[in-house]
């Protein structure tokens, strides 16, 4: 099999060209400009490809507030170029979202209901809606997936990874006083499960794909932030203390969404791989990371 993984210096790329193997052909934009679709055509259209999984995105959510047609270029642009070549080489287009699509709609309000895949989005922020915009883009080629995650953190041993982990643990070595958003929920997500999952998803762990459509997957349980900097700090051994603040006071220029857990009951239904509670997928990754400090 011939399967394009773009995004594939990203966390969630790298993850899956690792699991995947020699089988991955690995594409970011050192070598291929998405939102090119001449390049994107001359490149792709040769490989006869079998499938095409797209963990490319604009993902800086201020900086796209400044940057909106970039944002919309990256995250949805590039999408109608890869379904120009799936359609053509009429294989599967695996699509990578995410949570901010969700913010604050009838659906949940008051009531702290995970997101089901039915519920209407209502993003807030630009990068949320170039994020939507690219969805919509995929769902309208037949022979979709689109995952949508949450909060991703990678393996201990991706060193260009950047994520709110690293940043905890960078931070407690340099700052007296950390401010953590607490009224913003999520479930962080461990990469090495979330590609799991995806991998089943396309088929590429079993028999078949999923059966087209929109997946939620991340780890399961919820956290505020805040909640996820004190655990991070506990399973560390450090001893920081952050102080809990609003949204309001950290006053970011985008829009977060003050609740965006998902709800993985369909992914689970169709027998996906286990999802560890959040806190379990943190204890893996200090294993890992104390395993990588022991060798060095």
């Amino acid at each position: 099999m011939k399967i394009v993984v773009t995004g594939a210096l990203g966390q969630l790329g790298s993850e899956l060209c690792r699991q995947i193997g020699p089988q991955a052909i690995p594409l970011d934009i050192d070598t291929l400009d998405l939102t090119n679709g001449k390049a994107v055509i001359d490149m792709l259209r040769p490989m006869r490809l079998d499938m095409v999984i797209n963990c490319a995105a604009y993902t800086q959510v201020d900086k796209a507030e400044k940057e909106p047609d970039l944002a919309f270029a990256v995250n949805a642009t590039a999408v109608e170029n890869l379904v120009s070549v799936c359609r053509e080489a009429d294989c599967p287009l695996v699509q990578i979202s995410t949570d901010y699509v969700f913010g604050c709609n009838e659906a949940t309000a008051g009531t702290n209901r995970p997101y089901r895949e039915d519920d209407p989005p209502s993003p807030q922020s630009v990068y949320a809606k170039s994020k939507l915009a690219g969805e919509q883009v995929a769902a309208s080629y037949e022979k979709h997936l689109i995952v949508r995650t949450c909060g991703l953190y990678a393996r201990p041993s991706d060193k260009r990874a950047q994520n709110f982990v690293k940043t905890m643990l960078r931070f407690a070595d340099t700052l007296v006083a950390l401010r953590i958003v607490a009224d913003q929920y999520c479930t962080p997500s461990y990469v090495p499960h979330v590609a799991r999952a995806v991998m089943f998803l396309a088929g590429l762990t079993n028999s078949q794909p999923a059966p087209w459509g929109i997946y939620h997957v991340t780890n399961s349980g919820a956290c505020t932030w805040y909640d996820f900097a004190v655990e991070i700090f506990r399973q560390a051994g450090i001893n920081t203390k952050p102080e809990a603040i609003t949204s309001a006071e950290y006053a970011a220029p985008a829009a977060r969404p003050s609740y965006s857990v998902l709800d993985t009951t369909a992914y689970h239904r169709i027998g996906g791989p286990p999802m560890p509670d959040w806190k379990a997928a943190l204890e893996e990754y200090f294993c890992e990371r104390r395993k990588l400090q022991i060798a060095q």
